[in-house]
């Protein structure tokens, strides 16, 4: 098994990167991360007005798997996510949705304790490890790590947590995968523009898919499918997110488009990703046990 560490880490995807590290198709990797912060806020005395901001968002890697072609697909298995005893939640002025109500900016380190974020003294909140940015190198422009798109990239999907599996289309060869921007706790939206910023690990295993085509990336767990898209607007990342899912229900199951569609209005259902960064983010999600009617199969 490989490690890397957060030594190792990038401030974009793109092609030029050089590969902190090289495996075969269905190896696993451990990747270190920083927290979105590059762990620049280690307690309340330290102010984001000070900080390096040309350190934020960093992404750990990116690793070159050995046989992945552009038109291929990455399957990523997130096997474990863990992090450190404490994260940072901050908001502020031009931070988020309400940035425009404040002046400055705010943050503050917030505890974890028995899978708990402790947020006040009347309230702590269970835990809800996830990735934040997660993606492999785009065929043209590099594209820096607080932008999503079809690389993936920092989607801020609720969902992307253990036990999940996300495919990834494959743009330059090797992928150049790489992850960061973990988060302990994080409610849809991310509305304040950050969660609960943590530093940790994520354990993965890298697979190589031949003859899977995709537009954007799909997120599997033990209960659904979700497609995934990024959008200037949410409204355009809803219609990308619902089209993606239609074409791979459409090339999977024998039933007719109308009645697909009607099956998505009563079965489906779309939820935000994250509203605050460069793109909007949306999921379409459908149920393993309505597609499985149909004798459904993704891969």
């Amino acid at each position: 098994m490989i490690k890397v560490t957060s030594e190792t880490c990038i401030y974009r995807f793109s092609k030029d990167n050089k590969p902190a590290a090289s495996v075969e198709s269905g190896e696993t990797v451990i990747f270190e991360t920083l927290d979105c912060f590059g762990n620049q806020i280690q307690s309340n005395d330290d102010k984001l007005e000070t900080m390096d901001w040309n350190r934020v968002n960093p992404a750990t890697g990116p690793v070159y798997v050995n046989g992945a072609e552009p038109g291929d697909v990455l399957k990523v298995t997130i096997q474990r996510i863990t992090c450190r005893n404490k994260g940072v939640i901050a908001t502020g002025e031009n931070f988020g949705v309400l940035g425009d109500k404040f002046k400055g900016l705010v943050s503050r380190v917030v505890p974890i304790k028995d899978d708990m974020a402790v947020f006040d003294e009347k309230l702590s909140l269970p835990l809800n490890r996830m990735i934040g940015v997660i993606g492999v190198a785009p065929e043209g422009e590099a594209l820096n790590t607080g932008t999503p798109g079809h690389h993936g990239g920092n989607m801020d999907n609720t969902r992307i947590t253990e036990n999940a599996v996300l495919y990834l289309p494959v743009a330059v060869p090797g992928a150049l995968f790489a992850l960061g921007d973990l988060h302990a706790v994080m409610g849809d939206g991310e509305i304040s523009g950050t969660g609960l910023e943590v530093a940790g690990e994520v354990q993965v295993q890298l697979e190589v898919i031949k003859g899977l085509k995709l537009n954007n990336p799909v997120l599997e767990n033990e209960n659904f499918y979700a497609a995934i898209a990024s959008a200037a607007t949410l409204d355009e990342a809803v219609s990308a997110s619902v089209s993606d899912m239609f074409d791979i229900a459409a090339s999977r199951i024998e039933l007719p488009d109308t009645e697909i569609t009607m099956l998505f209005s009563l079965a489906g259902q779309t939820q935000i990703c994250q509203v605050v960064d460069p793109l909007k983010t949306a999921r379409f999600v459908i149920p393993k046990c309505v597609l499985e009617k149909y004798n459904f199969k993704f891969v």
